[in-house]
């Protein structure tokens, strides 16, 4: 069993591919490609810690996706999922799409998360401590603190897989569009 980390798979976002840089000709064809690369690299009985902004299309299509994907998959929402905090909705709709998120697959976590990377304690949320993927930081309530722990992060959509002072991105524009391994996170951190 082996445990992986990624973000920003944005399926189904009809403009990601432009905004990115993604080299995909289609929405279609990225998600096809993430889900080939997804379940190349991740068994079935794997884990799989998914840091926000997981899809981005009609909801119901783009939920219908997880499902292909292996491995017990967690989520950490980012400021596209329709779970986090920062999601704009009612109470009744924000209980209709945890319940949603939940039927495609997804255990639903806080937006941060402390676990362990191997024997090193780390923290896990959408956001970086800084960088954005604008000119300027934004949602600075919803960033980390800096305590001095490594942080695994996404949202940035950068191509650098260290972003800073004990930040590791697992965006997949940083990882060949797939899930990165706890192992190859950890020869980074060491």
């Amino acid at each position: 069993m082996t445990v992986h980390f990624t973000s920003d798979n944005h399926f189904l976002h009809a403009r990601i591919n432009d905004l990115a840089g993604r080299p995909f000709a289609s929405v279609e064809e990225a998600t096809e490609e993430m889900v080939y690369r997804w379940n190349e690299r991740v068994s079935a009985n794997d884990t799989v810690y998914v840091l926000g902004d997981v899809c981005m299309g009609p909801l119901a299509e783009s939920l219908a996706i997880i499902p292909r994907l292996n491995g017990l998959k967690f989520l950490v929402p980012g400021n596209h999922d329709r779970v986090s905090s920062l999601y704009k909705g009612s109470a009744q709709k924000k209980g209709e799409w945890n319940v949603a998120y939940r039927e495609a697959g997804f255990r639903v976590l806080p937006e941060q998360t402390h676990t362990m990377l191997g024997d090193v304690p780390v923290l896990l949320c959408h956001f970086p401590y800084t960088g954005d993927s604008h000119d300027e930081d934004r949602y600075e309530l919803a960033r980390p603190i800096d305590e001095g722990a490594w942080l695994l992060h996404g949202h940035t959509h950068a191509k650098e897989r260290v972003s800073g002072v004990r930040q590791l991105h697992v965006g997949v524009d940083a990882w060949d569009f797939a899930p990165v391994s706890e192992e190859e996170l950890l020869a980074l951190v060491r």
